[in-house]
């Protein structure tokens, strides 16, 4: 870490903000014809076609989000399929007249997709040992890479490591210099996808304090000849799953780099325009190797919260993580209940055991403005939950002087949740995120406040981290949404400078990383849905591509 390396982190973080007189550098249109294909493969790799399993998964939401787990799952091909088709597969085909396009389980800015998926793995019935790329849209693995050196089977309670990645030009074909947070939010979504998908089979996710580098060697990112220039792909994160955490020795083995790799990655675009700036930001932020993402070593809940509110549904968590999507309208009357608001924001609160929180480390970094317009019982208004009462004291002095911060009405005694101003908020969310009528619409809207200095202060990497950690709570915001009977939609467009003029902020001590908005949908009767995988055989093989 380098007074630079900060110093370019905050270089960027400035030039990507959207400010009411002009939006961060961006194409300035949607170039089409170059639009970069939504799915990497590899061509010649053996590939093997993953069981469909979710249909049979019963485990209702209300249990897994009270942090009930079943008795593990044996970690093997069936139950990985599982995994991977509720946390990064397909949930369905949409299409208006000639236009079809696939919604996946992990939400994306503009539906775009830039995470990718890879499993390291000791040799299991079914599967040989190396490292697999996940192939969402056929539900398969494809082996990047086997072992040279022979190791016996995994037993069926050993943990595997699965690693996100990120194709940055994905996002910033359409976004620009933004894409690059837009990347690590994605990144955050999927870290809380695949924390709620283990924990239906019973297991439990971690990170893993692995670098950049090391990562990027292990998974053969760092071999040019295998990708497309300006196509490649950003290491992100390294995560255990399974059980329990991996022991030393079977970490050590899963990390070896002695393999053999095998295929080339599909060409996404015949014309790339990397963003220089992204290029230079991700140098900035390159994690080094023995860091535990989340800012801390060892999981932190910040109190000890008494169980979570409820907030039921008649549905299994299979079929409710399958049914999200992200509203592109709200009707704009329909209120949410105060009871079911509660209990939404109470599940953002990180109790251990209780996914998808417990999947981080460290302590919250990121609190929750919240502009209140439709929930009963509550007076339209600007709030904030405080999802670690240690740092009220900062957050009162780095807002505004003349807040209230009232106590709420009504809220459970466990939550940190404040009234700092009372009245019609609509105006002030729809214009702070781009003008974008879903902000007001909507029962109640998000802006999302990051310890920003403090983070940094920890290394420069800490920046994608907490991009991680919005992205995270906005997984619980889209799931928790679907309980309710309502949805959410996240929102990347918004102007940074001017949320936080709102709010008294005048340095970079806080700043919004990102919005939210829930409420009652409004659905575009032109849409068509298809199942995701019809077009798959019907049974699962093992085949070349």
């Amino acid at each position: 870490m380098t007074a630079t390396d900060l110093e370019l982190v905050h270089a960027y973080h400035r030039a990507s903000k959207h400010q009411p007189e002009r939006y961060a550098p961006g194409p300035g249109g949607l170039d089409w014809a170059n639009q970069p294909d939504p799915f990497r493969v590899f061509a010649g790799t053996r590939s093997i076609d993953l069981p469909l399993g979710a249909d049979a998964q019963t485990l209702s939401f209300d249990r897994v989000r009270a942090g009930a787990r079943p008795a593990p799952a044996p970690v093997d091909l069936a139950h990985l399929g599982v995994l991977l088709e509720l946390a990064l597969g397909l949930a369905a085909w949409k299409s208006v007249g000639e236009a079809r396009w696939a919604l996946r389980c992990n939400p994306s800015s503009g539906n775009l997709h830039p995470t990718e998926c890879y499993l390291i793995t000791d040799p299991r019935p079914g599967l040989p040992g190396g490292v697999w790329h996940y192939v969402s849209r056929d539900h398969r693995l494809e082996h990047r890479a086997h072992d040279v050196q022979a190791h016996p089977p995994a037993s069926l309670d050993t943990p595997l490591v699965l690693a996100l990645t990120s194709i940055q030009w994905r996002e910033a074909w359409k976004y620009g210099l933004r894409a690059y947070r837009y990347c690590q939010l994605d990144l955050g979504h999927a870290l809380g996808a695949l924390a709620y998908a283990a924990a239906v089979l019973g297991w439990r996710v971690g990170v893993l304090p692995w670098g950049d580098a090391e990562l990027a060697h292990r998974l053969g990112l760092d071999r040019p000849g295998d990708f497309d220039p300006g196509q490649g792909e950003a290491p992100d994160l390294a995560l255990w799953v399974g059980p329990q955490a991996p022991a030393a020795g079977d970490l050590a083995r899963l990390a070896a780099t002695g393999r053999t790799f095998a295929g080339r990655a599909n060409r996404l675009s015949d014309d790339p325009r990397p963003w220089p700036g992204i290029a230079t930001v991700a140098a900035a932020c390159e994690r080094p190797t023995g860091v535990q993402p989340g800012g801390g070593s060892a999981r932190e809940a910040s109190a000890q919260w008494p169980p979570q509110g409820p907030n039921p549904s008649p549905l299994s968590a299979a079929d409710l993580i399958r049914q999200r999507r992200s509203a592109q309208a709200f009707d704009g009357t329909t209120p949410l209940s105060a009871g079911r608001w509660f209990a939404i924001l109470d599940a953002l609160l990180p109790r251990p055991g209780v996914p998808p929180l417990d999947a981080w480390g460290g302590r919250p970094r990121v609190h929750l403005a919240l502009f209140v317009h439709r929930v009963t019982d509550i007076a339209p208004g600007l709030y904030l939950l405080a999802r670690d009462t240690a740092a009220l004291p900062a957050l009162r002095a780095g807002l505004h002087k003349d807040w209230r911060w009232d106590p709420v009405p009504g809220a459970p005694a466990q939550l940190p949740l404040f009234a700092l101003t009372l009245g019609d908020a609509r105006a002030a969310a729809r214009q702070l995120a781009c003008h974008q009528e879903i902000a007001a619409d909507s029962a109640f809207a998000v802006g999302m406040l990051a310890d920003f200095d403090g983070a940094l202060a920890a290394g420069p990497w800490c920046y994608r981290e907490l991009f991680w950690e919005c992205g995270l709570l906005g997984q619980v915001l889209y799931l928790e949404a679907e309980a309710a009977g309502v949805r959410g939609t996240g929102i990347g467009c918004f102007f940074d400078d001017a949320m936080h003029q709102l709010l008294g902020i005048s340095d970079t001590r806080w700043q919004s990383l990102y919005h939210f908005t829930v409420g009652t949908p409004v659905d575009d009767p032109r849409l068509q849905s298809a199942p995701p995988y019809d077009h798959r055989a019907p049974t699962a093989g093992t085949r070349s591509a």
